[in-house]
């Protein structure tokens, strides 16, 4: 499993495709953790706040790429 918590700067070098499996990755943990608190294994429960805070970060760079290639492409 790659770095959970990486910079906004490190994500921001990573590729459309390397972006991609970030998102899925996040989205596996957060599955993964709220399992565990249905369960009642989690000990951190602060853990699902900040695995869903990295998918909205991820997902707002994935967004600007989107438009930042569609102003592109007007221009």
């Amino acid at each position: 499993m790659a770095r959970i918590n990486r910079r906004v700067g490190e994500i921001r070098k990573l590729s459309d495709g390397d972006l991609a499996k970030e998102v899925e990755e996040a989205h596996r943990r957060l599955f993964s953790l709220r399992i565990q608190w249905a369960t009642r294994q989690i000990t951190n429960y602060r853990e699902l706040a900040n695995t869903r805070h990295r998918i909205a970060r991820l997902k707002t760079i994935q967004r600007q790429r989107q438009l930042r290639q569609a102003a592109a492409k007007k221009e």
